[in-house]
């Protein structure tokens, strides 16, 4: 039953069978692939550091990648997480948290890189115009894929949890006329 009610959601969050251009994803897919991407970028970073037990140097950034690591992986655990029964709006349960987390996960490091390689971060002034670091680019493509996929399920959310609203009080209001 309950694979019927998730095959039947949209990405825009509505079970329509009369509009043919929407794509019908599984949930538990997409949750799946958040989670993959945001291991990735835990991945990338772990690798840009040279492995779990090295620190880059200045320390605060060797600190800052420890943080996107921990933070890659806590996100995907509570994207794997079985959602909840009903008993809160989707955005405020673990779906919606790690969704939340993923935007956060993908725009900081991204944001952190392209300032890096322009104006430069205090105690690496080597990487300023180094756009050529392969391991960069791979970790901008997929925190990139991650903040999109990320902000696409929040707005489904969204739209689901507030049309849910608007139909309970289309109902009552229909109720009470009678």
């Amino acid at each position: 039953m309950a694979q019927q009610s998730m095959s039947g959601t949209t990405l825009r969050g509505k079970a329509n069978q009369d509009d043919a251009g929407r794509i019908t994803v599984p949930g538990y897919a997409v949750r799946f692939a958040g989670a993959m991407l945001a291991l990735a970028v835990t991945t990338v970073h772990v690798a840009d550091q040279g492995g779990v037990t090295a620190l880059n140097s200045p320390d605060w950034i060797g600190w800052g990648y420890r943080v996107i690591e921990v933070g890659g992986l806590l996100t995907a655990l509570v994207l794997l997480l079985p959602r909840p029964p009903r008993l809160v709006p989707a955005w405020l349960g673990p779906s919606g948290a790690g969704w939340a987390a993923g935007v956060l996960l993908g725009v900081g490091p991204f944001v952190a890189y392209v300032l890096s390689r322009t104006v430069g971060v205090p105690g690496d002034p080597g990487d300023v115009g180094n756009w050529g670091y392969w391991v960069g680019t791979v970790s901008l493509l997929v925190e990139a894929a991650l903040v999109a996929i990320s902000v696409c399920m929040l707005l489904a959310l969204r739209e689901r949890t507030i049309g849910g609203v608007l139909r309970d009080v289309a109902g009552r209001v229909s109720e009470l006329r009678r």
